[in-house]
């Protein structure tokens, strides 16, 4: 308990020192100091004399791109007479290299500007024989973290890289005695009960005297046995009386158990026999697995199919009629690229996971398709091979936050 205690102590204290971006821990995010100057297009102003560059992401009607005003001594320049090019260098993936043609009175940039909006920019231009450069960062979701506090805030990472995927549907019933471990015993020759010598609910072995019984035929005694090991669940007959072909006992095997679940048809078309299934049993920390062994061709009176399962590694103590709930496999599929949903978090419009490149922590942007269990395809925004954020994501979420870096454009 003590041990726990300091634990989560040592935990909070980290966390402290990780967002109050004191010690070796801090934010990557928008260049400190003055905000920078921003021009007539909403774009950054880049001057050098009389000679400024406007460097703008525009996104109004069309995917995000550049486009670039320039001006000399205050007055626009024809875009034909400038040579202009931008390198963006990416965190962990390389470098964009953007040409521009002119267009009205701007250049445009002949790519996408995907997201993150994050990286260094390095802008070069040709006026008039002169040439111009400028470098600067534009960060935004990104931060540093030492490796020994990642680890010690058990920061876990993993590769993004093909999954095998597997779709369950959740189906709820209870637990059941397997039916073909059931036996309804009767007297092969009609006659007189003398003795029953078990009582309903009480376990039975195989081969054990049940009911002794006097026939009507040759007046002989003869002695019924128990053909399994079990608990009698029906109990039909008493001393005295007439068998009159009738069932007189009824044995189960208790420890034969199966889930019965109740599926709807909405799912039904989707069940197979031999699917897998994970069944939860609230007595049981761990659920028991099993595969589909019976589905019935006949609906109940709510509309439902009872679907059995057959169960492995059944623990002793478990009893029929306990209610439990399933998840029934329905779809299995290899997908090239997914990644885990614990690493999944909200950044602006974006769910995004964090990319891990040395020291350093940057959102990536995530098109995401079908979800299974822990795993969320991946339809675009992150390449095969990255190194991303699985565990305790939360912690680079809340220190991007707290350094307060711009989507700045």
């Amino acid at each position: 308990m003590r041990s726990a205690v300091f634990s989560s102590l040592i935990f909070s204290a980290l966390l402290s020192l990780l967002l109050s971006g004191s010690g070796s821990v801090y934010a990557a995010g928008a260049v400190a100091g003055a905000e920078p100057e921003k021009g007539p297009n909403r774009g950054r102003m880049l001057r050098e004399g009389d000679f400024a560059v406007e460097l703008s992401i525009y996104e109004t009607g069309v995917p995000p791109e550049f486009r670039v005003w320039v001006s000399n001594d205050g007055e626009l320049v024809n875009p034909q007479q400038v040579d202009l090019k931008v390198v963006l260098t990416r965190l962990g993936d390389g470098e964009d290299h953007i040409e521009f043609r002119p267009e009205g009175d701007y250049l445009r940039g002949d790519m996408v500007i995907y997201e993150p909006h994050s990286f260094v920019v390095t802008l070069t231009a040709k006026y008039q024989g002169q040439e111009y450069r400028w470098q600067y960062d534009n960060f935004e979701g990104r931060t540093r973290i030492e490796s020994g506090i990642a680890e010690s805030m058990e920061i876990d990472t993993e590769t993004v890289g093909p999954a095998r995927m597997s779709e369950t549907s959740r189906a709820y019933g209870r637990l059941i005695v397997d039916p073909e471990q059931v036996r309804e015993i009767s007297a092969r020759f009609d006659g007189f009960v003398e003795t029953v010598q078990v009582g309903l609910g009480e376990r039975v072995k195989k081969g054990q005297p049940l009911i002794t019984i006097n026939s009507n035929q040759n007046l002989n005694t003869y002695t019924i046995q128990s053909p399994i090991a079990g608990v009698v669940v029906q109990r039909n007959v008493n001393p005295g009386e007439q068998t009159a072909g009738r069932v007189l006992l009824t044995v189960a095997d208790d420890t034969a158990l199966l889930a019965e679940l109740d599926v709807f048809p909405s799912t039904r078309p989707q069940i197979r026999q031999g699917a897998p299934v994970s069944v939860n049993i609230r007595s049981l920390e761990t659920p028991l697995l099993g595969v589909v062994k019976q589905i019935d061709t006949l609906m109940k009176p709510n509309q439902a199919t009872a679907v059995r399962v057959s169960l492995q590694d059944i623990p002793p103590g478990l009893a029929p009629g306990s209610f439990v709930s399933g998840d029934i496999q329905v779809a299995e599929y290899e997908v090239p690229l997914a990644v885990k949903r614990s690493g999944l978090q909200a950044f602006r419009d974006f769910t995004v996971v964090y990319a891990k490149v040395g020291d350093q922590y940057e959102v990536r942007m995530l098109e995401l398709g079908r979800e299974a269990g822990d795993w969320v395809e991946v339809l675009g925004g992150i390449r095969p091979g990255i190194e991303y954020v699985t565990g305790n994501s939360y912690i680079i979420k809340a220190d991007i936050e707290k350094s307060g870096a711009s989507h700045d454009h």
